[in-house]
């Protein structure tokens, strides 16, 4: 019978809301990566080019200009989601903290794009421009309306904030992980168990066998000389038999 057949009905829903628990954090950190990625390739915004007192051009400021570091904030926080279904309650403790800091800085990075857009989109208007300098494009534009991905990144840094301290929290009530992603441990007779077959052999007694060999073909080792003059002979005899003592080859 095995342990989950042995296991009583009290003890199967004790292990439910900690396996629940597990997976609903891993979604949330996955779930709100992919958004800050979907966040980071849209429209933030627009500047309006000002041509005397009316506006001449409107430019628009992609998410990946505005907050390019979002990007790779993203594609590791889907990283993390993954390494949290594998990893130790120890290493989940650091992970969960790396969480933490992801939000903080996808909210650093959402706030700065939010508080000043001429700023975040300062290499537009010089891409279509040529005009550099924070001071020179303040004086060429003005912000337009914002979309609503700045403040939707925001919250999104925020959750992300709450999801790592909620890990760090509950990570003691996760189930274990898997055991085929643990180190293969090998049980000997007696019970003793390690990782390395070698323990489970005696060296003395191969040593013993390797020395009872040697000492049992040392004679051997000795008659071989006189074997080897034996067995020259006897060919010698026999080719004298099949030629009858004549060269053949004459």
């Amino acid at each position: 019978m095995s342990r989950a057949d042995a296991a009583g009905p009290e003890d199967r829903p004790a292990a439910r809301p900690g396996a629940r628990l597990k997976s609903s954090s891993i979604l949330l950190v996955l779930l709100l990566s992919a958004l800050t990625f979907l966040a980071w390739s849209q429209s933030w915004g627009s500047l309006s080019l000002d041509g005397g007192s009316t506006s001449a051009a409107s430019l628009d400021v992609p998410g990946s200009v505005a907050a390019p570091a979002l990007s790779a904030l993203a594609l590791a926080g889907i990283a993390l989601a993954g390494a949290l279904a594998i990893a130790g309650p120890l290493i989940r403790i650091v992970l969960g903290a790396l969480e933490v800091l992801l939000g903080a800085s996808v909210l650093w990075s959402a706030i700065g794009a939010l508080t000043d857009p001429v700023a975040a989109g300062a290499s537009v208007v010089t891409t279509s421009t040529g005009v550099a300098g924070i001071s020179s494009i303040r004086e060429l534009v003005t912000a337009g309306p914002a979309s609503a991905w700045p403040a939707v990144t925001v919250a999104l840094g925020a959750l992300m904030v709450l999801a790592g301290i909620l890990v760090i929290v509950t990570v003691r009530r996760w189930p274990r992980s898997s055991r085929k992603y643990q180190a293969v441990t090998f049980e000997g007779a007696d019970g003793a168990r390690s990782t390395d077959p070698a323990d489970f052999f005696d060296d003395d007694s191969d040593d013993d066998g390797e020395a009872g060999d040697g000492a049992a073909s040392a004679p051997d080792a000795a008659d071989a000389p006189d074997s080897a003059a034996a067995a020259r002979d006897a060919a010698v005899d026999r080719w004298d038999d099949l030629t009858r003592g004549t060269d053949p080859t004459r």
